[in-house]
């Protein structure tokens, strides 16, 4: 790894080398705060968390190899050099920082309330077409998953896609200085975090903390059909591009056409240049992903033609509206992550699909003092988008189900309190031939419900 040698790595993180004096020279292969994956010549971040302390795990990751590990507290009989620190996290957040540097390759950092991580997916589709190209994989998108993202790159990366997700003010400042994106993006301001952010001015102030470390004669790229966003002005010298579907903005979309759950068709608009595009993903926010890919496409100076094959190219993720056909149904794997914003653009997309559209909607996180309103908002939506079955489990979708009953009593709304009475009953819910959607936030671990779904025989 680039200058990541263990004297670079002592500097960096203001720590204290202990051991062997000839191996401070001696760079890390890898960096891992997992015991599992050291290898020889790693070094190993123990992070202290609210259930294990992974310092219990040096000896074994020094019988594995490691180069070095860190500390937090006194090392007496070291099995291996050790740098002690204050902080684990705060290291290696530094180390991050320093490495990234270092690299001196161009950074793209995406953040937004919805959209963040299909837009990363398809700006990484598109830029691959051009540059050996790493971005953020899963939820590696927060004060330790970033780190551990920017220490997945070497020397023949040319170029780094990486998310940023929040819920607090400050965050994102913690986060874009370790990044220092060359171009920055946001999808859009919506109702999530509201517990800690309280309304969409604070979500966008947080939000827009990245643009405070955009390097000088960067790029900013907005939404400019957003509300919030379309407000923000020149930012320490840049003036932002904005992407949108109404024509005057640099980037925008038109000739829009669904082609149901196989996804969208468009023609997007650079400057003189247009070209038309077959989105492989449904739902309108498809398109705005597609648009914010062809102005960071365009940044870096690819053709029309390589922006068109690298939105075509993209490849759906586990739990992002992935489709999985079974012998019985057809499931939209939507389930890894829920708020109002998103929850009503994939309600809109099931309505498109064939045979019965069921909705399976689970409980939706840190929505703060308006969580009842705000889910009462989306059983208001799924009663009149056009779907068939809406099927609401949890403490929270309770109101959810009551509003989708209010609103549309002909809609065959069904209430489960939680997921294990649901997954009880579920074979009595859907039928072959079904479209089903399966959303929530994470911790209502709807994968299993995908997982019973696609287990389920005629």
């Amino acid at each position: 790894m680039k200058n990541l040698t263990l004297e670079n790595i002592t500097r960096v993180c203001n720590g204290v080398y202990h051991g062997d004096a000839d191996k401070l020279q001696k760079e890390v292969c890898s960096i891992t705060t997992d015991s599992r994956k050291a290898e020889p010549g790693c070094l190993f971040v123990p992070i202290v968390g609210e259930r294990v302390d992974a310092h219990k795990f040096i000896p074994q990751v020094a019988e594995a190899g490691a180069l070095a590990v860190l500390s937090e507290h006194v090392l007496e009989e070291a099995p291996c050099p050790y740098i002690l620190v204050e902080s684990s996290l705060q290291a290696v957040k530094d180390i991050a920082e320093f490495y990234l540097e270092e690299l001196a390759i161009p950074v793209v950092g995406i953040t937004g309330s919805v959209g963040k991580t299909s837009t990363k997916e398809v700006i990484a589709s598109v830029l691959k077409e051009k540059y050996r190209t790493l971005k953020t994989q899963g939820n590696f998108n927060n004060e330790l998953g970033l780190p551990l993202t920017v220490f997945r790159l070497r020397d023949e990366d040319e170029i780094a896609v990486l998310e940023m997700g929040i819920s607090d003010f400050g965050e994102m400042s913690r986060l874009a200085k370790i990044a220092k994106p060359d171009t920055g993006v946001i999808t859009n301001i919506g109702t999530c975090h509201l517990e800690n952010l309280g309304d969409r001015d604070g979500v966008l102030k947080a939000k827009t903390e990245m643009l405070n470390f955009v390097k000088p004669g960067g790029h900013i790229i907005l939404n400019g059909d957003d509300d919030k966003l379309k407000t923000v002005g020149e930012h320490n010298g840049i003036r932002p591009v904005f992407f949108g579907m109404t024509e005057g903005q640099e980037v925008y979309g038109d000739e829009i056409v669904s082609r149901g759950l196989k996804g969208m068709s468009c023609r997007i608009h650079m400057g003189e240049e247009s070209f038309s595009v077959n989105i492989p993903m449904p739902g309108r926010h498809m398109v705005y992903n597609a648009l914010a890919a062809a102005a960071v496409g365009n940044v870096y100076g690819l053709t029309t033609e390589e922006i068109k094959a690298g939105i075509e190219s993209l490849q759906p993720i586990s739990g992002r509206f992935k489709m999985i056909e079974t012998e019985k149904f057809l499931i939209v794997d939507d389930c890894y992550n829920a708020n109002p914003m998103s929850m009503k653009a994939s309600l809109d997309v099931l309505k498109d699909g064939n045979g019965r559209r069921v909705a399976i909607l689970g409980d939706m996180g840190e929505l703060g003092p308006d969580e009842q309103r705000l889910h009462e908002e989306v059983g208001k939506h799924a009663a009149t988008c056009g779907i068939d079955v809406c099927i609401c489990v949890g403490d929270l979708c309770r109101h959810m189900a009551e509003k989708a009953r209010e609103t549309n009593p002909d809609l065959t709304v069904i209430y489960e309190t939680d997921r294990k009475n649901l997954l009880q009953n579920l074979s009595d819910y859907v039928k072959t031939g079904d479209t089903i959607l399966v959303k929530a936030s994470h911790f209502m671990k709807f994968e299993e419900v995908v997982e019973t779904l696609m287990n389920m025989q005629d």
